[in-house]
């Protein structure tokens, strides 16, 4: 039997083929990372059950506590800020950080990752709109910060960029902030010889605009889950101790 998430998952599905379609891209160019940030496990099974298994979470602890209570097909990529305390927790789980947001978080993933013997996939996350409220590298100094990361960093395998657009209610909006990183990674990719395939850009209200700028990875939740239900989920029975992230 159909249930709202199956139906929600169709409809993004035919949202993110017809947008492919209409910007002479192949549907399969880009993945959709199913955003579980406060849905409960229930949620994710449903989304499973409909052919679903790639996730996103904002925090870690929150991610943690669901894993075990979800099917092994599930796979998980960290979307949220990550905060150094959580470098250690965060790497085993996930097979794919999105938001490593300055050379200094990057120089804590490396040293955990060595010491724990991991080789995370990551992606930079780009300030594109230079805005104060938000984390991220600069547009303008990401090529000479991403020659020291490569040379400097070596256990970390940095697959491309992610960003995240100032807000507004029109999508067409994202448009000019989604073209830009696309065109950075061209250009970084061009300068410093690397491979950066990978770009994660746009959310429930803009991915379509985001597929025909090229998005590999798109952000999606409130469209597959519905609104957020408030702070974390929380399993309080299994995890009572669990401290809140920001």
């Amino acid at each position: 039997m159909n249930t709202p998430i199956d139906q929600r998952l169709a409809g993004v599905r035919a949202r993110m083929a017809e947008a492919a379609r209409k910007s002479g891209r192949s549907a399969a160019d880009t993945e959709l990372v199913a955003v579980t940030k406060t849905h409960p496990p229930e949620a994710l099974q449903e989304a499973i059950a409909a052919g679903q298994t790639l996730f996103g979470e904002n925090r870690v602890q929150e991610a943690r506590a669901k894993m075990p209570l979800v099917s092994s097909r599930a796979r998980w990529h960290f979307i949220g800020h990550l905060q150094k305390n959580k470098v250690r927790q965060a790497l085993p789980v996930f097979e794919m950080l999105h938001s490593i947001d300055s050379l200094e978080l990057a120089r804590d993933v490396q040293r955990i990752a060595d010491e724990d013997g991991q080789r995370p996939r990551v992606l930079l996350e780009v300030n594109v709109a230079g805005e104060g409220s938000k984390f991220g590298f600069q547009p303008a100094a990401l090529a000479a910060q991403l020659e020291t990361l490569v040379a400097e960093m070596p256990r970390l395998e940095v697959l491309g960029l992610m960003a995240i657009p100032p807000f507004s209610p029109k999508p067409e909006d994202s448009r000019p902030y989604f073209a830009a990183l696309r065109e950075l990674r061209d250009r970084l990719q061009e300068k410093l010889r690397v491979g950066l395939p990978e770009l994660s850009m746009g959310m429930s209200g803009d991915f379509e605009i985001a597929i025909e700028e090229g998005a590999t990875l798109i952000r999606v939740g409130t469209a597959i889950f519905g609104e957020r239900k408030g702070k974390a989920w929380k399993d309080k029975g299994r995890f009572p101790h669990q401290a809140e992230e920001s």
